[in-house]
């Protein structure tokens, strides 16, 4: 490997490490050698979010011709012009070494672009053709790389994973999204438990959630475990060598899910984190634990969601 390759590689792992904790932590569970392929996709992914979300001080169509112009130079060196970026030789080489799909890519960057245009979703469905770019593609690109003795079996399953922890972001940070003018949760959700956007803001401001807003994050929550529960079977198609850091990175990301039940479903007091000497637990289990081993899904019944008893705000 050149060093200019070395070096694009070491900021892509550099971005994972300071961005993504909970699956940095899993990535290191995996052979040395995927690592670096791991970090490469986390850095494409990461720095597109980063062009949409972290340049606040540009208005919206500064913001949109600067993801164009990025996009426009990834596919370019898709089609072997040299680029001029230091996240995009690692993310390129990975393609190559992988034969990803390049509409994989395309998908992504197509539900990055919906972030600058689109603030809210009326139904379920339409949120999952925006997550169908930002999260379901991310297992079908991660799986090559994971690899499975059975990669049309395992593609389903890698997808759902992918839903699931895109979720179980939004569940965590509904205050944080609506800072940025954005409400993932699908406003169908939101009329069937009388909530309005005004609700949120004012659960931002108080740091405390209404019991409406409760059973609302309730409601998402069974909503995503229903996701890893479709997801859980994939992990022992996995190769032996990349089971470990999928089952931690499941169990981690469902730990967030804990956490937020364990508050009473109120994302507003605290953001919902796995304190450290769990995830350090977690990781050693899933390093020692059979490959075939099955993991423990908690029981969902989205049906009576609406229903479940929660606290008083």
């Amino acid at each position: 490997m050149d060093e200019a390759l070395a070096v694009s590689y070491e900021r892509c792992r550099e971005l994972h490490k300071q961005h993504g904790r909970t699956y940095y932590l899993a990535t290191r569970l995996l052979p040395a050698w995927k690592r670096r392929h791991v970090h490469a996709l986390y850095g494409f992914t990461r720095y597109a979010d980063e062009i949409v979300d972290r340049t606040d001080d540009l208005p919206p169509a500064a913001r949109a011709d600067q993801l164009s112009q990025w996009s426009e130079s990834f596919v370019a060196g898709l089609h072997g012009a040299p680029v001029d970026d230091p996240l995009l030789p690692a993310v390129l080489h990975t393609i190559a070494v992988f034969d990803l799909d390049r509409g994989d890519f395309a998908s992504f960057l197509r539900s990055m672009a919906m972030d600058l245009t689109v603030t809210s979703y009326a139904t379920y469905d339409d949120l999952l053709d925006y997550m169908e770019g930002s999260a379901a593609v991310i297992g079908t690109m991660m799986l090559p790389i994971l690899g499975s003795s059975d990669p049309a079996a395992a593609r389903g399953p890698a997808r759902e994973l992918g839903l699931a922890f895109q979720l179980t972001n939004f569940i965590r940070d509904v205050g944080e999204d609506l800072y940025r003018g954005r409400t993932y949760l699908p406003d169908e959700d939101l009329d069937r438990f009388g909530v309005s956007r005004a609700d949120l803001a004012g659960a931002v401001t108080r740091r405390a959630a209404t019991p409406q807003i409760k059973n609302l994050i309730a409601y998402e929550v069974e909503r995503a475990r229903l996701h890893y529960a479709a997801a859980a079977p994939g992990v022992a198609m996995l190769a032996p060598g990349s089971r470990s850091c999928i089952r931690a990175a499941y169990t981690l990301y469902g730990g967030i899910l804990d956490e937020v039940v364990a508050a009473d479903y109120d994302v507003f007091v605290r953001r919902a984190t796995v304190p450290n000497r769990r995830r350090a637990a977690v990781a050693a289990r899933a390093l020692l634990a059979a490959g075939d081993a099955p993991i423990a899904v908690p029981p969902t019944n989205l049906r009576t969601a609406s229903r479940m008893p929660v606290g008083a705000a």
